[in-house]
């Protein structure tokens, strides 16, 4: 089936005590190829981060921080936390040049159950709940032309939201190179209607309209709860400053292009998310945002008349972009959590012809499938980011810890220890600062699930129950013949 075509290489010890960087354990069978240069790169952080949460944030985060100025510093905020939390991934994926995003960080620090916590959790809350928000968010968008003046029904959003997992699937286990070109092709999409909007407001703004910025900071509201909340919001809307991390076997150079891509895309996200916020402010009231339905929409409305067409057009390119570059980035940690046994086996294996985790995304994109049933895009928001920035914050602690006990490992950037020591302080507040300022059941649940990971890790990997991998044989056999797809074994000597 071609495998004279695929790319072998002997097997290494990824825990070498001889000062080099811990590298990937490919398998000799076959293994994905580096296929991301640096503008793909770049196009993956930007085009996921930019999604559909600049279009939905604004709301959250104005109504949570009550003014137009705490509001601005929230979303300047939120990006010098992204920026310094993808500083320390920077650090971790140079250090560690594995695929799966904090998966080998967090197995490389603390053994395999938090490891396995984690894909446990982001295989099944975190990942697919993202994926659906955004794939929800761009059917809104989508559909809201063809019914003006009133709310599409929620049935044709989730249809439409549920026929772009699909085809963004499809794509994905089609080709890297079709799912790169794709992003690629988005991202430059998203940065016309990114560019319109920012352009229109800088005009408005020479034009003399800054009466809404006028007492910026009256009615602000300034409590544990609400600022908590408006940066969970406003964090959202940065979510993929990882991405990079979960491709990292597939990337050129990572040496050179992870950090480069993290310091080029990510400042140019913040300036061009508080540029937005701007924009909006200088044609709508405080009031008048918290009551639009799609903010970018009735800013295109009262802007462009009549083409406002073009943003909803455009924000729906968006939004479906930053879906792909989750579907993307997302599948692979299913493909490593596979490889390592802490999944179905099947799910670690990988195209003959087409060098994709296939069974890894598909898998994937059944999940995300799921959570378009309940639609509510408010609520999953906030369970979602409190169940990542569990996660988010013990892998930068594990940056700190391996400091310590990995100091013969070559670290080709090496940040300053206070960097990690910030971010991690500041998880652990975005963590406990909803909990103790508005306790929810919810919250506890979330807690719970996490921790019921615990049951599945003893039976199934520390006591190696073999009835699951039984059952999925004939489904693994039938995979083989459907999409010619091998094991990818990793290498042990």
């Amino acid at each position: 089936m071609g495998e004279e075509s695929l790319r072998k290489r002997k097997g290494q010890d990824s825990r070498k005590e001889d000062g080099q960087s811990i590298q990937s354990q490919e398998p000799q069978t076959m293994n994905l190829q580096k296929q991301v240069g640096l503008i793909s790169g770049i196009c993956m952080i930007v085009g996921t981060i930019i999604g559909s949460g600049i279009f939905v944030s604004p709301k959250s985060v104005l109504a949570n921080a009550g003014a137009v100025g705490p509001c601005l510093i929230i979303w300047a905020a939120c990006g010098v936390l992204a920026t310094l939390g993808a500083l320390c991934f920077a650090e971790l994926g140079t250090m560690i040049t594995k695929s799966g995003g904090e998966y080998p960080y967090l197995m490389e620090a603390f053994g395999p159950i938090p490891a396995f916590l984690f894909s446990w959790t982001s295989l099944l809350v975190t990942k697919p709940s993202s994926f659906a928000i955004i794939c929800l968010s761009f059917a809104e968008y989508a559909s809201a032309p063809f019914y003006p003046g009133c709310d599409p029904p929620p049935v044709v959003i989730k249809c439409l939201a549920a026929a772009a997992i699909v085809v963004i699937t499809i794509v994905n286990s089609l080709s890297v190179k079709l799912g790169s070109y794709l992003q690629n092709l988005l991202t430059a999409a998203k940065m016309i209607i990114v560019t319109i909007i920012i352009v229109s407001g800088i005009v408005l703004l020479a034009q003399g309209k800054t009466e809404n910025f006028k007492d910026s900071f009256k009615d602000s509201k300034i409590s544990v709860s609400s600022i908590g909340l408006a940066f969970y919001n406003g964090l959202w809307a940065y979510d993929g400053w990882n991405q990079l991390n979960y491709i990292t076997e597939e990337l050129k150079n990572p040496y050179r292009n992870l950090p480069l891509s993290i310091i080029i895309g990510i400042p140019l996200v913040t300036i061009c998310y508080v540029l937005i916020n701007i924009a909006y402010f200088t044609v709508m009231t405080s009031t008048e945002l918290l009551q639009s339905q799609a903010v970018a929409v009735t800013f295109g409305d009262r802007i462009l008349y009549p083409a406002s067409w073009i943003v909803p057009l455009f924000v729906a390119f968006s939004t479906i972009g930053s879906a792909n570059g989750t579907c993307f980035t997302a599948g692979r940690l299913v493909y490593v959590a596979g490889r390592e046994g802490h999944m179905l086996k099947v799910l670690s294996y990988i195209s003959v012809k087409r060098l994709t985790p296939a069974p890894a995304i598909i898998f994937y994109g059944a999940i995300a499938i799921i959570y378009i049933i309940p639609g509510d895009i408010d609520t999953l928001i906030n369970y979602f980011s409190f169940a990542v920035w569990i996660f988010y914050g013990l892998t930068v602690f594990a940056l700190i810890v391996m400091r310590f006990t990995r100091k013969e490992v070559n670290r080709p950037i090496r940040i300053p220890i206070v960097i990690p020591v910030i971010v991690t302080l500041i998880s652990i507040l975005l963590v406990l600062l909803p909990i103790i300022s508005a306790p929810e059941l919810a919250y506890l649940y979330c807690v719970l699930f996490i921790l019921s990971g615990l049951i599945f890790y003893v039976l199934f990997v520390h006591f190696k129950f073999s009835w699951p991998q039984k059952i999925s044989k004939p489904i693994t056999m039938h995979l083989q013949m459907l999409l010619e797809v091998v094991p990818a074994e990793e290498t042990t000597e």
